[in-house]
């Protein structure tokens, strides 16, 4: 019996990543054909291909990128989220979300970030951070001076994390990167670290 235990959460562990990753797949899929259906039936009527859901979903995204990436649009868009930054519990899930989006923005400034091993002196204990901000200058008054960084920690399976801001020399970089990092961090490192990782320089 205790076999047949392990035998069912082995083939679970197995099938289940794999399983919710076609799931997620399949809902966009119905999602795209559904409005593709909407949109073009008053164009082009019964006609449809299977798969123009698909390429309809992709271009779109393709044009939404596009048009954000316009001065003009993004002002527009700052209005349109007015509702959503004013709202007080909107407003807090909303600008989280926004910002953990624009984290793993191509226009983010990604070279301030960084995978680093965060050790106190005089412990052996090591932490894995990402280094979110070099200078501390423009911080309000009250933080301690000197040459600081500050670090996210996130913590296991996605449930929060810290920011802490501590000197320099307390963090050392790995060569890692951030989304690497993140998956690593929501399954609380049960997973094998690439090949190859090693230190690296600042």
């Amino acid at each position: 019996m205790k076999s047949l235990y392990k035998y069912f959460f082995r083939g679970l562990i197995t099938t289940l990543p794999v399983a919710l990753t076609l799931y997620l797949l399949y809902i966009f899929l119905a999602w795209s054909e559904t409005a593709t259906l909407w949109i073009l039936r008053p164009l082009f009527g019964s006609f449809y291909v299977p798969g123009m859901g698909l390429a309809f979903g992709i271009l779109s995204i393709v044009a939404i990128g596009f048009l954000v990436s316009k001065q003009s649009v993004r002002k527009l868009l700052s209005i349109a989220e007015l509702p959503f930054t004013n709202l007080p519990l909107v407003k807090s899930i909303y600008s989280s979300l926004k910002s953990f989006a624009d984290y793993f923005s191509p226009t983010n400034k990604r070279g301030e970030q960084s995978v680093v091993i965060l050790r106190m002196p005089g412990h052996d204990m090591e932490i894995v951070g990402l280094i979110t901000r070099r200078s501390v200058a423009d911080l309000p008054a009250g933080f301690l001076p000197g040459e600081r960084v500050a670090v996210y920690l996130p913590m296991g399976y996605m449930i929060g994390g810290y920011t802490v801001f501590v000197p320099m020399d307390w963090v050392q970089p790995i060569n890692m990167s951030v989304e690497e990092a993140m998956r690593s961090s929501l399954i609380a490192w049960m997973a094998r670290p690439p090949a190859g990782a090693g230190d690296t320089a600042i």
